[in-house]
């Protein structure tokens, strides 16, 4: 018997026994849960955008830029035209295939305006590229966003995503 009285006996052995049980039960509880899950379904809706595009290009007071066809694998995930007079703005949010995000403004601002908007207020502008017979102008930030730019009197048109420049050129490829 032990001389302190209500105290038991602890021992190396009952302590590892324990947490063998622990660890039993843990495990267990794991494997039902992986057989009993149900996997969330990817809550991004593909939409469709042909009747927005009409509407805003009938209402648009600039030449608005809108894919005939989006690239292979990817999907609109939103769309907005709005706006009154001198102020209208085209907005059109896409998924590439790697479930990246890509976005298309159209505004009546400045490039600086559009930046700082769109893409960081502490955006580096980078070199110029040619695209189509029109120069674009580049914008990156920390968070590895890169921006193509282009100004015209009507309106300033900007893409913006976390990819590389041939995928927004892609993008550029099917805008009418």
């Amino acid at each position: 018997m032990s001389e302190q009285p209500g105290r038991y006996q602890r021992s190396f052995s009952g302590m590892v026994g324990a947490m063998v049980v622990l660890l039993v039960v843990v495990i267990g509880f794991v494997v039902f849960r992986a057989v009993n899950r149900n996997d969330v379904e990817n809550p991004v809706k593909p939409i469709d955008i042909s009747q927005p595009v009409e509407y805003a290009r009938e209402q648009a007071n600039f030449p608005l830029l809108a894919p005939d066809e989006l690239p292979e694998g990817w999907i609109a995930t939103s769309v907005r035209f709005g706006g009154s007079g001198r102020q209208q703005t085209w907005h059109l949010g896409m998924l590439t295939e790697d479930q990246k995000y890509v976005g298309l403004e159209q505004q009546q601002e400045t490039v600086d305006d559009m930046v700082e908007q769109h893409v960081d207020e502490e955006a580096e502008r980078g070199d110029d590229v040619e695209i189509d017979g029109e120069t674009w102008q580049t914008f990156t930030d920390e968070d590895d966003d890169l921006a193509l730019v282009r100004e015209t009197p009507e309106v300033t048109t900007l893409v913006v995503g976390r990819v590389d420049q041939e995928t927004l050129e892609e993008l550029l490829a099917t805008l009418r």
